[in-house]
């Protein structure tokens, strides 16, 4: 018989997007699931099959979303949702109580709501995990964030909150030391692999297969490499990194898929190769599945991606875990870091060509695939969770 799992999300498209095939699994197993999610994203999860449960959001959202440069005002956001849903989720499952709390990192909530009835809170990763000695290594920039203004404050906001729930732990060390967690991401993303406790189990990339026929794109019918260049859905203000594309691959050698989400338009780019197609957003895993490079911001999901397909990157990072995404992937020798401000159509080409040319990189990427692959994704993740239930 099904059991009653809540899945508790948060109102970001990259932070929904690796769990959503593990839940319509679940589903297809027969248990019910109430997926918490901000209300802008209802749709998204509503394919799975999930009973959506929906709430307010003041996660920045449009054309002009902007997300605060520093780190612990931009965390707060993610704490001040928790806080403002919460009772109406303790209103929803005081009365419709889970057997197991899920949650996304930003899902701050779960935990407490996993607390309150006595129920396992399990952490859907979407990203990087804490090491053993991971406050030991990172002092310096940890200490930064928690001893800035803005961090103290956070600090405050959430132990009062953690005290009015009953818990008395410390707030940094339950934020940052989450009792189970299933991580999406390759082992080999995840830095100091070796060092992650036990309470991290690698399931591996959760893809969603719904996501290779979203959106209808085929690939090119005249046989030239495909070039996917996209900065996900949060960091595609890049008008000068375009311009930089048109320029470099002009003579048409490449077919270039270009994504450009919604803060520029492709009248910005002028005149535009035959060769190039440019879309707001467009289904990467299809056109992953059929590129010879990649361009990218080198987000976690971005970079998940891209080892999952075999194809090499050009990371030109942004913000936040990007910096250090981009390292790895050259680290692993399956991509290079470009800084942003180093990019013109000279650099680019270069950095593309590079990659897309080596007989090392294609040999590793096909490593690192064929291992990837092997964590087990949706099946392994599903039966961890079921673990969890029994």
């Amino acid at each position: 018989m099904g059991k009653h799992i809540v899945m508790v999300g948060c109102s970001a498209p990259s932070h929904v997007y690796p769990s959503l095939a593990l839940i319509r699994e679940l589903v297809r197993r027969g248990h019910r699931v109430s997926y918490v999610v901000g209300e802008p994203l209802a749709e998204l999860v509503a394919s799975t099959g999930a009973d959506v449960v929906v709430h307010p959001t003041i996660f920045p959202f449009g054309p002009s979303a902007e997300w605060p440069d520093d780190p612990a005002t931009a965390m707060r956001v993610f704490l001040d949702e928790a806080i403002t849903i919460h009772p109406q989720l303790t209103a929803r499952f005081d009365e419709d109580r889970p057997d197991l709390l899920l949650y996304d990192i930003g899902g701050l909530g779960a935990p407490v709501l996993g607390h309150r009835y006595r129920v396992p809170a399990v952490q859907l990763s979407p990203a990087l995990v804490a090491w053993d000695g991971y406050e030991q290594d990172l002092a310096e920039t940890l200490q930064a964030i928690r001893s800035s203004p803005s961090g103290m404050d956070y600090d405050r906001a959430n132990t009062a909150w953690l005290r009015k729930n009953g818990i008395e732990e410390d707030g940094w060390d339950w934020l940052g030391h989450p009792a189970h967690i299933l991580s999406l991401i390759p082992r080999a993303m995840q830095p100091n692999a070796e060092r992650v406790p036990s309470n991290v189990r690698f399931v591996g990339p959760c893809l969603d297969p719904e996501r290779l026929t979203e959106g209808g794109w085929t690939p090119p019918s005249d046989g030239k490499p495909v070039l996917l260049v996209s900065f996900g859905t949060s960091y595609t203000d890049q008008l000068d990194v375009y311009r930089a594309c048109v320029t470099a691959f002009a003579d048409g050698r490449w077919h270039v898929v270009l994504t450009i989400g919604k803060h520029v338009s492709a009248d910005d780019l002028g005149p535009l190769p035959s060769s190039f197609e440019v879309h707001e957003r467009v289904p990467q895993l299809a056109v992953l599945e059929a590129a010879s490079a990649f361009v990218t911001h080198a987000g976690m999901g971005s970079c998940t991606e891209s080892l999952w397909y075999g194809v090499p990157t050009v990371a030109i990072p942004q913000a936040v875990d990007q910096f250090g995404n981009a390292a790895q992937l050259e680290s692993l020798g399956v991509g290079k870091h470009l800084p942003a401000d180093q990019v013109t159509a000279e650099t680019l080409r270069e950095a593309v060509d590079s990659v897309a040319g080596s007989p090392e990189t294609a040999a590793r990427l096909t490593e690192l695939r064929k291992e990837i692959r092997a964590h087990g994704g949706i099946t392994t993740a599903a039966t961890a969770v079921e673990d969890f239930l029994r």
